[in-house]
């Protein structure tokens, strides 16, 4: 018999879904995801697979692809499926193979689920994925929200088998005789998650073999003592945090008095976007540096002789522009900007206020903007992806003159050049440049 009453129980007690829910379910055709379609059809939910091939592992995930298809059929459920060049979009984005997989997997649940009307989207998680989690971000180093492990429910994304842990679903599947395809991959400890499962979890196992409930009570606790603590900074946001002519502000005096200051002062500034190292970098200056400045992407933090003044970030106020294909002139701020169209792979060098960039990879129309919040580049001559705010940082540019630098902007939303500073490295031109457009920048005043 499948555990179907404390499935739903589990369900119902944490209001993940209502009989009346359209559900997507993530399959990958591993023990964890079948279980839990098994149990979503037996319950009687309304549902469909949804299956990834991230092309990863040859013809095993063909086979995984086929057997979910067969699953779906075999439910009388609708299936979708899709595959990514998963290796390849890693390396576009300079991120890991994994982030890639996740980035991908995810942006397409919410394709399907809004093109399908899907009102949640069942992840198969369980106990022991929320132990390798925390102890996977103690590793790396986290705060009280990285103890309290995986969720059952996260905006639409649902995970009703955390009720359940990995011997209790090994267990179901085995009793009820359900087919499912082994990950090979999952058998490789050189994956930190895996290396915790299949290394770390079996030792704690040993000094307590009650490891999964002990940790479902410490995770109440962790939950108990976040809500606690989220609780205090919500009353004292309101106390300390001071409506002012200029934006809000915190006295120093009151701020000195914070105990423990750290935390909680983090917690009061992270809403404005200042991270633990702002923090202190704030409390090391406190009593020697009045008048310096701490930035966030929408914040600016002005030390002032008795106080910390938040003042919301001023735009630029120049409307963006947008360049048509056919565009030769546009004005933004203080600038003109000229825009040549040539057959030649003719390259600007040594004047920061033009670039050259292959016309062949321009969508049109571009814009040209202030930078705003997120933006991000990779720097021609520089390693990897880099924010605009970093960037600036590192380019020593003045607070108040962030604003005035024009940011054209390719038509598919990549920043294109930061101008008069740095152009991107993918529009750059090569070699195989068939038409080259120059953008050239004219400063009026």
């Amino acid at each position: 018999m499948l555990p179907v009453k404390q499935f739903v129980n589990f369900v119902e007690q944490n209001t993940l879904f209502t009989p009346d829910s359209k559900i997507l379910a993530a399959v990958s055709g591993g023990m964890d995801s079948v279980l839990m379609a098994h149990l979503l059809k037996q319950a009687g939910y309304t549902f469909g697979i949804a299956h990834c091939n991230f092309q990863l592992r040859g013809d095993e995930a063909l086979r995984d692809q086929s057997f979910c298809n067969d699953l779906a059929n075999q439910l009388r459920v609708p299936f979708h499926t899709t595959r990514f060049d998963t290796r390849n979009y890693a390396a576009e984005n300079k991120i890991s193979i994994q982030m890639a997989a996740r980035e991908l997997r995810y942006q397409w649940f919410g394709t399907i689920s809004q093109q399908s009307d899907y009102q949640v989207i069942a992840l198969a998680h369980h106990q022991n994925d929320t132990i390798e989690t925390i102890l996977l971000n103690l590793t790396r180093g986290t705060g009280i929200a990285g103890l309290h492990g995986i969720l059952p429910q996260n905006g639409a994304l649902v995970r009703p088998l955390m009720f359940l842990n990995r011997q209790e679903i090994e267990t179901a599947v085995a009793q009820n005789k359900l087919d499912y395809v082994e990950d090979s991959s999952n058998a490789s400890a050189k994956y930190a998650r895996n290396k915790i499962r299949l290394e770390v979890i079996p030792k704690l196992k040993e000094l307590n073999p009650a490891l999964e409930k002990t940790f479902e009570n410490n995770l109440k606790h962790f939950r108990d003592l976040e809500i606690l603590l989220e609780n205090q900074i919500t009353a004292l946001s309101g106390t300390i945090i001071k409506p002012g002519p200029d934006g809000n502000y915190l006295l120093l005096d009151e701020v000195r008095q914070l105990n423990p200051m750290r935390l909680l002062l983090f917690k009061l500034l992270q809403p404005y976007g200042f991270n633990e190292t702002a923090v202190d970098d704030l409390i090391s200056a406190l009593d020697k540096h009045p008048g310096r400045v701490f930035e966030s992407a929408a914040y600016l933090l002005i030390l002032d002789r008795d106080r910390l003044i938040l003042e919301k970030r001023k735009n630029s106020g120049h409307e963006a522009v947008l360049i048509a294909e056919k565009t030769h002139e546009v004005h933004y701020g203080n600038y003109k900007m000229t825009v040549l169209h040539d057959d030649s792979p003719l390259i600007i060098k040594d004047n920061p206020l033009a670039v050259s960039v292959d016309a062949d990879l321009l969508k049109f129309p571009l814009t040209l903007r202030a930078w705003q919040e997120g933006d991000h580049f990779y720097p021609l001559g520089m390693k990897g992806r880099k924010k605009l705010s970093d960037f600036f940082i590192n380019q020593k540019i003045a607070l108040n003159q962030k604003e005035e630098v024009p940011v054209l902007v390719n038509g598919n939303g990549e920043v294109m050049w930061v101008g008069g500073y740095r152009p991107d490295e993918r529009y750059k031109v090569s070699n195989n440049t068939k038409k080259v457009i120059i953008f050239e920048l004219y400063k009026l005043r």
